[in-house]
């Protein structure tokens, strides 16, 4: 398998973690907001129940619950968290085995350019040479 091929899988696998990681990352953002909205209910059935006494009754049912789905959320977040970490890691291991190959196939191209200004060269002085061994033939023959 060539070293091109070899970058572009990495850059197909290298995309795809960043997706993950982005997905991740949406999913974190969403259950901070259903947090956020817990939050905020309780605080409004609060203020509730301090205008409306009659209300206290269900309230006691009301913030159990709501606490409860605030711990599930915030469990899921941490979840949720620890695969972002991993998923970070792993995205930055692949980032840096496609710089390696990339690297590697900078070195092998530049050793192909080399070669090549090195055939080059070796071609130039020998047309150079022939030129130059044709033109002291033909000043021996026309001085001799």
């Amino acid at each position: 398998m060539s070293l091109k091929t070899i970058i572009r899988l990495q850059k197909l696998q290298l995309d795809e973690k960043r997706r993950v990681l982005a997905e991740l990352h949406t999913l974190a953002d969403r259950l901070r907001n259903e947090i956020e909205k817990v939050k905020q209910e309780i605080v409004h059935e609060q203020e509730t129940v301090r205008d409306d006494f009659s209300v206290s009754f269900t309230y006691s049912n009301f913030a159990q619950a709501a606490m409860e789905r605030g711990r599930k959320l915030g469990e899921s977040l941490g979840q949720v968290e620890a695969q972002i970490e991993i998923a970070t890691d792993e995205m930055a291991e692949a980032f840096q085995e496609l710089k390696r190959y990339e690297l590697a196939e900078e070195e092998r191209q530049k050793r192909e350019r080399d070669k090549q200004k090195r055939k080059d060269a070796a071609m130039l002085d020998e047309t150079a040479l022939v030129g130059f061994r044709r033109r002291q033939a033909e000043e021996e023959a026309a001085g001799g």
